[in-house]
């Protein structure tokens, strides 16, 4: 991240509440707040005819980029990264900040970390975040992933920002190898101290590695303790949860929160219950490209129903 981008203040986030950080998931997916309403499209194609022609904000998600995986399953998961980058450099706009959901690496190595730095500042955005994944703390309780991507951040990496009235929380549910899906109860403070002075009107967007919804806890994909953050934020009138780690798309509506598991730009992993543990799925040939992809969600305040559109990674 260069100093210009650094140091860019986008409709007016303050430079206290910019953290400096870095990237977001392997679907890329538009996202555009415009009123209080989140509103996503998908790489290289117009916005929902919904938005107005000036939105407030627009943003991008990529997610389990797993650079430095060997497999049959994708032998050459820099090239995907690649290709989703450049969708995310597609959209015809340009993103006001990029954030990727976790597993940015796939063993924590610090060549690893570099070549995922080196790789997403390639993306056309000034503001790049982060969360961890499980992948990124693979033997060091993700102290060097705190080295390359924690500056700012709080406790285990957590953190929050403002930006044209929408508050955006990243939250850590991976560290800890032996508990995975957990936020612990320092994070949890976190989450309502945070949110205490905003108004119930304010856009919220939590994002994390590990849902915060029960997928299918036998294989780790929930967070044990997410109702009770998740409860802080009844309150709202809008809020958007977004992850990554099962490497395929989902969608869940409980209430005032939305949902949305993203994909992969990697390898896909098997549906839930399909085998005893979520193996890298090696596809024929010419077929993983289904399987990595982008998404289209627009979300209206005030509307139960989503409009959802898939598309594979180009």
């Amino acid at each position: 991240m260069t100093e210009q981008q650094e140091h860019r203040d986008p409709h007016g986030m303050t430079r206290r509440q910019l953290i400096r950080h870095s990237a977001w998931f392997g679907a890329a997916v538009g996202l555009t707040v415009v009123g209080g309403e989140v509103i996503s499209h998908v790489a290289g194609s117009a916005p929902s005819a919904a938005a107005d022609d000036r939105p407030t904000l627009r943003f991008a998600q990529l997610s389990d980029s797993h650079i430095g995986f060997q497999g049959t399953a994708n032998g050459d998961v820099t090239a995907t990264f690649t290709e989703a980058i450049g969708q995310v450099n597609s959209l015809g706009y340009r993103p006001d900040f990029v954030i990727h959901t976790g597993d940015l690496t796939h063993l924590a190595t610090p060549e690893q970390f570099d070549q995922v730095t080196q790789m997403m500042q390639g993306l056309n955005t000034p503001h790049v975040f982060t969360v961890p994944g499980e992948h990124d703390s693979t033997d060091d309780a993700g102290q060097r992933y705190l080295s390359a991507f924690g500056k700012g951040t709080r406790g285990d990496g957590w953190y929050s920002f403002d930006i044209a009235g929408v508050h955006l929380i990243a939250l850590v549910n991976t560290l800890n190898l032996q508990n995975l899906g957990h936020l612990g109860q320092d994070q949890l403070e976190f989450v309502r101290k945070d949110v205490a002075g905003l108004s119930s009107d304010t856009p919220i967007v939590v994002f994390s590695h590990i849902p915060l919804f029960a997928m299918y806890p036998q294989w780790g994909w929930g967070t044990d303790d997410a109702t009770q953050a998740l409860s802080y934020l009844k309150r709202f009138s809008s809020v958007t949860c977004l992850n990554g780690h099962v490497h395929q798309l989902f969608t869940k509506t409980e209430g005032n929160i939305t949902f949305y598991s993203g994909t992969t730009t990697a390898y896909p992993l098997p549906k839930p219950g399909d085998g005893p543990v979520p193996k890298p799925v090696t596809l024929p040939a010419g077929k993983l490209h289904d399987a990595l992809g982008i998404r289209e969600v627009t979300y209206q305040k005030g509307q139960q129903m989503l409009a959802i559109k898939e598309q594979t990674l180009k």
